[in-house]
């Protein structure tokens, strides 16, 4: 997927990193949504023939057409149907080679077991959402032009932004607001939307961005609504959670050998996947109460990136929304 419209508050550019794939992708731009650090993650899943990798954030399909172009088979799930139907037509020309199945990527192991699978050699995860999906006011992801305030990357999902703007109590929301957005104004906000939504439910996204710039005045390129744009598309989507279970999932499923990789655009997804990938490569644990070190139950991987890759200066020059990316990658032992 991508990351968000808005620039993450409080983010540097990350440093240019020496270490790159070694072959390039060609990366045309393309309407529905552009992949980032495409060929940096093509090269380090190293696709072929014979080898079958889920791309269990498909999108446009940008990464799926590199893999499949590679030789792989490839499965891509995308819980959009907007994202299946786009990307089924464009990848048509693959055939049997690719399989589309719309699921969010939390359920790997559920639908690698109706289509008869038991493992795979390759997967990929591009959290966020598409750029499609930012773009499209209908979807209600980006305050930058007005439109329904949902949010929801599957419209099939019980609850919206609205949903939770309405309904949720002034601690409620202050919670999500910090722990999702990280916002210092959290409380303050809280309190003027709790306000704000007795004279008029919230509705769209501009009147909630202006509900939100009432409290915090706009200093700098930053709108003061970013932070609670990206907390509640969060919450709505329960980002951080699936994550966590989907790290699990696709662990599991993974062959000997196989890799995976991961693409994060903030730092707190990002914090999950460093974690999860750093405590399952460590085939010792050390700790001052213990008299010995002791072999890791979890040793699952090592690592193939020793530190995340982030997009070089000339792709973010061409694709803004990429400053953000960071890739991490690790195999199975």
């Amino acid at each position: 997927m991508n990351a968000i419209a808005e620039p993450e508050a409080q983010k540097t550019t990350p440093s240019r990193t020496s270490r790159r794939a070694p072959f390039a992708v060609k990366t045309p731009r393309h309407e529905y949504h552009e992949s980032v650090l495409l060929t940096e993650t093509v090269g380090l899943l190293e696709p072929g023939a014979g080898k079958l990798i889920v791309d269990g954030t498909l999108g446009g399909g940008g990464h799926s057409a590199a893999l499949l172009a590679a030789g792989a088979r490839v499965i891509g799930l995308d819980q959009d149907p907007d994202a299946i139907a786009y990307a089924s037509g464009r990848l048509a020309a693959f055939g049997s080679n690719f399989t589309p199945v719309h699921s969010s990527f939390v359920n790997v192991r559920e639908v690698l077991d109706s289509l008869q699978i038991a493992s795979i050699n390759g997967a990929l995860l591009d959290l966020g959402v598409s750029s499609h999906q930012i773009d499209v006011a209908e979807r209600g992801f980006s305050f930058m032009q007005d439109g329904p305030l949902d949010m929801r990357m599957d419209p099939g999902s019980p609850l919206s932004a609205a949903d939770l703007v309405n309904t949720m109590s002034s601690e409620q929301l202050e919670r999500i607001f910090r722990s999702h957005g990280e916002e210092p104004a959290a409380r303050k906000i809280a309190l003027r939307l709790v306000r704000d939504r007795m004279v008029r439910p919230f509705t769209t996204t501009l009147q909630l961005a202006e509900s939100i710039e009432s409290v915090v005045p706009r200093h700098g390129k930053t709108h003061p609504a970013t932070r609670v744009f990206q907390a509640l598309r969060i919450a709505v989507n329960r980002e951080l959670e699936v994550l966590e279970q989907a790290l699990l999932a696709f662990s599991s499923v993974l062959a000997p050998g196989g890799r995976f990789a991961v693409i994060t655009f903030h730092s707190l997804e990002d914090r999950i996947v460093k974690a999860f990938f750093s405590n399952r490569s460590a085939e010792w644990l050390d700790r001052p109460e213990w008299p010995a070190p002791r072999r890791n139950p979890d040793f699952t991987f090592k690592r193939i990136t020793r530190k995340a890759l982030v997009a070089s200066e000339a792709e973010q020059r061409a694709n803004p929304r990429s400053r953000s990316a960071k890739l991490r990658v690790v195999e199975k032992l």
